[in-house]
């Protein structure tokens, strides 16, 4: 399985829809909150030079938004 990272912020739809897509395909990720954690946001920005969230890293393949087909591409669920 992919290492896959979720950049997100608390209040934001498409994090959320995100991660339960991940968890209807059991798909393991590792969830940074960008609001709380500085790091991560450079991190983040550095990655994908946006600000809006999600981004999505999958094994460093970025997708900034919810993209549900790239994923499903990335990640090999059909």
């Amino acid at each position: 399985m992919p290492k896959v990272t979720i950049y997100t912020t608390t209040s934001c739809v498409y994090c959320r829809m995100a991660k339960d897509f991940f968890q209807k395909n059991n798909v393991e990720y590792t969830e940074l909150n960008v609001v709380h954690d500085e790091k991560a946001r450079e991190d983040m920005i550095k990655k994908s030079r946006q600000l809006g969230v999600p981004v999505i890293d999958v094994d460093g393949e970025i997708f900034v938004g919810f993209d549900q087909s790239g994923l499903k591409k990335a990640l090999k669920i059909s």
